[in-house]
């Protein structure tokens, strides 16, 4: 088996962890909002959380999909076009891990105090009218 036999192996696997993490996380994120449901739970914390793990188990497969990309196609006789697509890749790949975790967190990263949380004030809520109570 020569070098480029073992990377493109290793990257089939990688791909193959990839689309395993991402399944694996829409059954348990779907489980879990079946039981929470079925148990009592508000259905709205229940999607909450739900969503949260989906989008969590998502971005985790989008993480190494990327590393199997990077593998494949830098560690065999890159070209310019070969580099080209991975950065093409890396950056719809990259843009929509951004958008996932912005959208887990509910407010950016740059705004996040250490404990992850939004500072005081910064909720995300800006601009939106208070409902009447």
């Amino acid at each position: 088996m020569t070098f480029a036999d073992t990377v493109e192996t290793t990257g089939k696997i990688l791909d193959g962890v990839g689309v395993a993490v991402v399944v694996i996380g829409v059954l348990v994120a779907l489980v879990s909002f079946g039981m929470a449901a079925l148990g009592g739970a508000g259905a709205l914390d229940a999607y909450r959380t739900s969503r949260r793990r989906l989008g969590r188990a998502i971005l985790l497969g989008l993480e190494v999909l990327v590393a199997a990309d990077i593998i494949r196609t830098v560690a065999i006789a890159p070209t310019i076009g070969s580099v080209a697509v991975l950065g093409g890749i890396v950056l719809v790949r990259t843009f929509l891990s951004f958008s996932l975790e912005v959208e887990l967190e509910g407010t950016l990263p740059w705004r996040r105090t250490r404990g992850g949380q939004a500072p005081e004030g910064n909720d995300g809520s800006e601009g939106r009218r208070a409902e009447p109570t």
